[in-house]
């Protein structure tokens, strides 16, 4: 880029050459932080102002601000896959709207300002879960016979200090000003009103039907299983104490929900490929042997 400089090689800068983050503006919060926003960044406020510049940019604010009014927290996910915008939009226009927490229970997730929701029972629908399809031979089937891919394959990586990197389309300000936002560019196939919706599976798990990907984050109130809503509000009216690990619910409740997620996906995989389980033992009381065990390590691909 025009004006870029090598660094100076010393001890500090060897290791981490990769870029400088990128500021959005937005305000991040930590479970053990005291305090929560109420309003966002003056600068927050003015990058929005600067690209929202068209009646459509208008509407996908509007949309936005309904969403939090309906649901105070939000994955990503979820709100690309309830509203069309850009994603290099969508970047400006969250840190207008919400803040973003960093660790606990809701971590990865925006929060509307001015909620808290390590202060009502009520948001433990909202927690996340960190779900890793299990695969392994104790299984009954290996990572290649998964019917699900990866979010990025093991042997086509490369850390992010290295050059070779995928080249991605850089969007300006003044790209974003002339309606970038939900119009795009022409000759596309999808209409406007969804030309950049995701699917619902993306932040929605059914029974019956296989995630997108290996590793999923699923807030509670989007794991559309009657049984699992049953381990979820367990404790319903009882909840006493907020703690970072397991939010408002019973100890030990994501790995309750993670064992019962994965016998729905393991029936899955045995009635669309019954030959993998032809030799798998269960154990005495007929229940298949579980152990969390994850294919591998993916990172969730959000870069705030």
């Amino acid at each position: 880029r025009e004006g870029y400089n090598n660094p100076q090689v010393s001890g500090e800068n060897l290791i981490g050459l990769s870029r400088a983050r990128r500021p959005h503006n937005a305000i991040f919060v930590n479970f053990d932080d005291e305090e929560i926003p109420t309003k966002p960044l003056d600068a927050a406020v003015q990058n929005w102002q600067k690209v929202c510049t068209n009646p459509v940019d208008k509407k996908v604010e509007e949309e936005l601000r309904k969403l939090f009014e309906v649901r105070p927290v939000w994955s990503r996910n979820a709100v690309k896959a309830n509203i069309s915008v850009h994603p290099d939009k969508l970047k400006v226009l969250l840190p207008y709207l919400a803040y973003y927490m960093l660790t606990g229970p809701w971590r990865s997730l925006w929060v509307r300002f001015g909620y808290d929701p390590r202060k009502h029972p009520e948001a433990k629908i909202y927690q996340v879960l960190d779900f890793r399809i299990r695969c392994g031979m104790k299984y009954g089937y290996a990572a290649t016979d998964m019917p699900v891919k990866a979010k990025r394959s093991t042997y086509n990586y490369s850390l992010p200090i290295t050059v070779k990197k995928q080249g991605s389309h850089t969007v300006s300000v003044h790209d974003l000003k002339q309606g970038l936002g939900s119009a795009g560019t022409s000759g596309a196939k999808k209409p406007p009103s969804s030309r950049y919706k995701l699917k619902e599976s993306v932040y929605v798990f059914k029974e019956g039907a296989l995630p997108p990907y290996r590793q999923m984050f699923y807030q509670l109130c989007d794991l559309n299983v009657e049984s699992l809503q049953k381990i979820i509000h367990r404790n319903d009216g009882t909840e006493s104490e907020c703690t970072e690990r397991d939010g408002w619910c019973l100890a030990k409740t994501s790995d309750d929900l993670r064992d019962s997620m994965s016998l729905m996906i393991k029936q899955i995989i045995r009635s669309t490929r019954p030959a993998l389980f032809s030799n798998t033992t269960s154990s005495e009381d007929g229940k298949e042997q579980l152990a969390y065990e994850s294919g591998e390590d993916e990172d969730d691909e959000e870069e705030e």
